[in-house]
C-alpha cells in the first residue's frame, strides 16, 4: 500500500510526458520560427542567447567524448560566451576528431533532434528531455560562471514546462528548437570570421587541421553544411 500512490503519481507523470499533442498550427511554427530568428539576428539579444548555444557546444564535445570512450574531465562556461571541454584519452585518433567534430555541430544536431520530437507531437516530452540533458551537464561543470548559466537555462526551461499551459508548452518548445536550428549556422560565420582575424588560433577547426592534415577551412565548411542541413531538414519535418 505505501508503494501504491508514488507509483500512481510516477504513472500520471510519464503519461503526461509521453502524451502527444495535435500538429502545431503553422501560425505558431512560423510565429516561433520569426521570434527565433529575432533572438539570433538581434546584437542585443545575442549576446544573451549565445550562452544557450555554448552550452549545446560544450555538451555535445563532452557526449562525444563519453562515446568515444575518453574520460571526460570537466566543461567550463565562460561570461564571454567561450567554453572548455577537457577530457583525457589519446591526443590523436577517431575519437579526438569526433570529439572535436561534434561542437559547431552539435547545437544542430540537437535542434534536427527536437525537431523530430515536436513533429511527431512529442512537445512536452521534448521540454523534459532537454531539462534531463542540463542535469547531466551541471554535473560535469567546473566554474561558477558556467554553473549559474547552466542552472539559469534549466530554471527557464523548467517554468515552461511546469507552469505553461499544454499550447504554451507546445510554442516555447517550438521557440527552443528554431533557435538551436537558427543559431547553429550563425556561430560557424562567427568561428570564420575569428579565423579570419586570426584571434582564434585554436578553434576546433584548426584542432581538426593540426589532426587531420585538412585544412581548416574544409573543416568550417563541413560544419556549416551539416548545420544548414540540419536546418533545412528540420524545417521540412515541422513545416513540410
Amino acid at each position: 500500500m505505501r508503494l501504491t500512490r508514488p507509483v500512481e503519481l510516477l504513472g500520471r507523470f510519464w503519461t503526461q510526458v509521453t502524451a502527444t499533442v495535435p500538429d502545431l498550427p503553422s501560425t505558431m511554427l512560423l510565429g516561433t520560427a520569426a521570434a527565433a530568428a529575432l533572438l539570433v539576428v538581434s546584437p542585443v539579444l545575442w549576446r544573451i542567447t549565445r550562452h544557450v548555444v555554448t552550452i549545446a557546444h560544450e555538451g555535445a564535445h563532452g557526449a562525444v567524448a563519453l562515446a568515444a570512450g575518453r574520460r571526460l574531465s570537466g566543461i567550463r562556461l565562460h561570461s564571454d560566451t567561450s567554453g572548455l571541454t577537457v577530457s583525457a584519452g589519446r591526443p590523436t585518433g577517431l575519437g579526438m576528431v569526433l570529439t572535436l567534430f561534434a561542437g559547431y555541430t552539435g547545437p544542430g544536431i540537437f535542434g534536427l533532434g527536437a525537431a523530430a520530437l515536436l513533429a511527431a507531437g512529442h512537445a512536452i516530452g521534448l521540454l523534459w528531455a532537454l531539462l534531463v540533458l542540463l542535469a547531466l551537464l551541471l554535473v560535469q561543470i567546473r566554474n561558477w560562471y558556467g554553473l549559474w548559466s547552466v542552472l539559469a537555462t534549466g530554471a527557464v526551461v523548467f517554468a515552461g514546462t511546469w507552469w505553461l499551459p499544454p499550447e504554451g508548452q507546445a510554442a516555447f518548445a517550438a521557440l527552443a528548437t528554431w533557435f538551436l536550428l537558427l543559431a547553429a549556422p550563425r556561430t560557424v560565420l562567427e568561428l570564420q570570421r575569428s579565423r579570419r582575424r586570426r584571434t582564434a588560433p585554436d578553434s576546433d577547426a584548426d584542432q581538426l587541421a593540426r589532426l587531420t592534415r585538412v585544412p581548416g577551412l574544409f573543416w568550417v565548411g563541413v560544419f556549416l553544411v551539416v548545420d544548414v542541413g540540419a536546418l533545412l531538414l528540420g524545417g521540412y519535418w515541422l513545416l513540410g
